[in-house]
């Protein structure tokens, strides 16, 4: 099986059939414009300007061009080792150039300010600086004899997030962004999921920034993406022909911030630092800047079921957020950047999703003005794991009436009944983990291609609650909530919840997870700059409450979303942890909990499961 957009009926026009009637027009010029642009402060950045020529045998490109906007940290272009060949210098721009700018738009390109051959420092992951910084950039392009004066913007990941950055200054020339695996929110979906801390995201990514930051080669080489010995740091301006700029620009970066010490100034969401009260987990957070979001704009918001911590629940809230009549929604069964395509029963690893294709039609209609066809399409579009199948919605969530329950009940099962009260006790180990194949790595820039296929018997020592066989296929989709009431021998504790499907031969596969810190279990209602369809949790220290060691309490707790077909046959399993040594951080440090798990009675522990109504005798029921 594969993704193709033709597993299903999903579009009216599929993106592959788009793209076969939107052939490249032109070449790309052998090597772009590359400039410095001085910003409002002195620091200039080193921008990149791919422009289209004409083909062979083929017309000129119009005087005049729509452009596209990329804002990275991760290099706009690498220098080539001497006598390098068949090396891309641009190995994580190229694909939109080759896409974009044959198609008749310009591309911009732009290392953030502190990277690449950009002077400054970094005082921030995602500074607010670079929101600013972006508007500059708008002004500059539509001051250009090549420019149209409209501007869209778009990419994956940090690149995504900018791409909400330029659109929240409100510069009337952003006329649509497309951003791709990108968060909502920097301190839910990336880097405190359920209030927990990736530390091992923050010491991988610290190592990732600071080799490229600066131009430690042989430290980055040891990351896939930058692998290939031909790369030799990031490539000068066209004036800085002698490479003292560039040189002079590494050296600044020096003094960047570091991952480590400065993410764990945000225990708190939203608390300002202690040092400057006007700066927050939000000030690098694009919901924090979403008013400035002119309504007229259109929005693709893109993700994937196994995209990072919370990217997915980013995408998502991006498009629930927004009250911009053009937005669009794309999840598919991707990791971090659809490089895998992560279904077990995928036909390949790499995805064959033409994903470039839908986001140019979407910039043809909205930035360029074509008539693609485009508004016709339904506005969501998810595949569905195990199905093999894309699906169309008119909204998120595409089943909002499809709900079964189920109850942790005694004997380790989960029931259609409450039953009597009891209890289950479990001792968190500490070493306990989730491996290295996980939805985990990708966002550390580590290459996977396995993902959970070591996960048969990981689960072992959890503390387990199966459901009776299913006696029909079940489409999940959706998140999964749990509720759970709890007791605990710590003052806190990290629940870590796994969903899995046991298939009738035993062999168990991964579905989701989701997580949260006890300190931070009072539910909270979103927010108008951060909607959600599932519950949430403010994160914030007026809320943050401390466990009472033997009391029982209630903790409400949202898997990350997914789109799974259970078989029939096939049982539901929910296992509970205290730990991922793997990812996690410890809570609470060197005190591992013992956690009692109550059900039945009063304290009825359960699952509330997104399912369609295709419920078994003894198993789900809507």
């Amino acid at each position: 099986m594969s993704d193709r957009d033709d597993r299903g009926n999903a579009w009216r026009v599929s993106p592959s059939a788009y793209l076969a009637r939107r052939p490249a027009s032109f070449a790309v010029s052998a090597g772009p414009l590359s400039r410095y642009l001085t910003m409002a402060d002195g620091c200039r950045l080193a921008v990149d300007v791919h422009l289209p020529t004409a083909a062979p045998a083929g017309s000129a490109p119009p005087a005049r061009l729509p452009a596209i906007c990329v804002f990275t940290p991760y290099y706009r272009r690498f220098a080539l080792a001497p006598g390098a060949r068949g090396t891309e210098p641009s190995p994580n721009i190229f694909k939109y150039r080759d896409m974009f700018v044959p198609r008749g738009y310009a591309l911009v390109v732009v290392d953030v300010r502190g990277t690449g051959a950009s002077f400054g420092t970094r005082d921030s992951f995602r500074s607010p600086k670079e929101r600013e910084d972006s508007r500059t950039v708008a002004d500059w392009i539509i001051a250009q004899p090549w420019s149209d004066g409209r501007i869209g913007a778009t990419g994956i990941s940090y690149l995504g997030a900018a791409a909400d950055f330029l659109a929240s200054t409100g510069h009337p020339a952003v006329k649509a962004i497309a951003p791709l695996f990108s968060v909502w929110d920097t301190y839910s979906d990336h880097y405190y999921p359920g209030g927990v801390l990736l530390t091992g995201l923050a010491e991988t990514y610290e190592k990732l920034i600071r080799a490229l930051d600066e131009d430690q080669r042989e430290t980055l080489r040891t990351f896939a993406y930058f692998a290939d010995p031909n790369l030799a740091g990031p490539c000068q301006v066209d004036e800085d022909t002698d490479g003292s700029l560039v040189r002079a620009a590494v050296a600044e970066h020096r003094g960047n911030f570091r991952m480590p010490d400065f993410i764990t100034e945000f225990r708190f969401k939203e608390e300002p630092l202690p040092y400057d009260a006007s700066f927050s987990s939000a000030s690098f957070s694009p919901y924090h800047y979403a008013h400035g979001i002119r309504s007229d704009v259109a929005v693709y918001s893109v993700s994937g079921w196994m995209d990072g911590a919370g990217y997915t629940n980013g995408g998502i809230s991006r498009y629930l957020t927004l009250p911009n009549e053009h937005r669009y929604l794309l999840l598919g069964p991707w990791d971090h950047g659809a490089r895998v395509n992560v279904s077990p029963w995928r036909a390949q690893v790499e995805p064959q999703f033409p994903l470039l294709a839908e986001v140019l039609r979407f910039f043809d209609e909205h930035l360029a003005g074509m008539e693609t066809g485009l508004k016709a399409e339904a506005p969501v579009h998810y595949f569905t794991c195990h199905e093999e199948a894309w699906h169309a919605a008119e909204q998120w969530p595409p089943l909002p009436d499809a709900s079964a329950r189920l109850f942790l009940t005694d004997g380790e099962t989960l029931g259609r009944d409450a039953g009597i009260a009891g209890s289950d006790r479990y001792k968190v180990d500490f070493a306990f983990g989730t491996g290295t194949h996980t939805r985990y790595e990708r966002i550390a820039a580590i290459d996977n291609r396995d993902y959970y296929g070591d996960w048969q018997g990981r689960d072992a020592p959890l503390l387990r609650y199966t459901s009776p066989p299913l006696e029909a296929d079940a489409e999940l989709t959706g998140h999964v909530t749990t509720e759970l009431w709890l007791s605990s021998s710590e003052p806190d504790a990290a629940i870590h919840l796994y969903l899995t499907e046991v298939e009738a031969d035993g062999r168990e596969r991964y579905v989701t997870e989701g997580v949260l810190r006890a300190l931070h279990r009072k539910d909270t209602p979103d927010s108008a700059a951060h909607r959600t369809k599932w519950p949430t949790h403010s994160f914030r220290r007026q809320d943050a409450a401390p466990l009472v060691p033997g009391e029982t309490t209630g903790l409400t707790i949202a898997l990350l979303p997914t789109s799974w077909r259970l078989r029939k046959g096939s049982r539901l399993r929910l296992a509970i942890a205290g730990a991922d040594a793997d990812h996690y951080a410890q809570i609470p440090h060197g005190r591992p909990p013992t956690l009692t798990l109550h059900y039945g009675g009063a304290h009825a522990s359960r699952l509330e499961l997104p399912l369609k109504p295709h419920a078994p005798q003894g198993g789900p029921r809507p």
